[in-house]
């Protein structure tokens, strides 16, 4: 239980230092982001306005995942990227209390057995590695919620709307160049 209790205290001293490192590196990226909110771009005959900032999403979703996609106003998206992390949070956990049990297991038949419970041994091995993939699994969640709030950023001045003249879907796209 000690044990367990340690590993708690410094998985939290872990994610405070991480969110710490989070915030050092994406504050001026927000910064720069709200200043670079309102791009142009100018073209021929008119001029370009990007309304959102690519990596002012990106800086906001590393920091709170979701939030990027609430800057962006995809809304819908949040819940769904909040359920997959939860969800993946909690394999996580419950594949590691499950890996600390059977290695304690393990352990306390090595005392009975000269090469310890064959039974617990695969238990652990088997719950560690799925402990490994969730974690995997998770790391690449977080990365995707980071893609998603850029390409939205990205995309949102793009539109397809319906042509007046023709009654038919029109796509408009708005390039600009750096």
């Amino acid at each position: 239980m000690k044990d367990y209790l340690n590993y708690l205290i410094l998985l939290g001293k872990t994610i405070l230092k991480i969110l710490l490192v989070l915030i050092a590196i994406t504050s001026p990226l927000l910064a720069q982001g709200e200043l670079d909110s309102n791009q142009t771009v100018q073209t021929k005959d008119s001029t370009f306005v990007m309304t959102k900032s690519p990596w002012g999403a990106v800086g906001r979703s590393a920091l709170i995942p979701g939030w990027g996609q609430c800057y962006n106003e995809s809304y819908w998206k949040i819940p769904i990227i909040w359920g997959f992390m939860g969800w993946f949070t909690y394999l996580y956990v419950e594949n590691n209390k499950l890996y600390k049990k059977y290695g304690d297991l393990y352990k306390e038949s090595l005392k009975e057995f000269p090469n310890g419970d064959p039974n617990y041994k695969l238990a652990r091995d088997t719950y560690r590695n799925d402990r490994d993939q969730w974690a995997l699994i998770l790391g690449l969640t977080y990365f995707l919620n980071l893609v998603d709030a850029y390409v939205d950023a990205q995309l949102f001045d793009f539109s397809v709307s319906e042509n007046k003249y023709y009654r038919s879907p029109q796509l408009n796209v708005k390039l600009f160049i750096n």
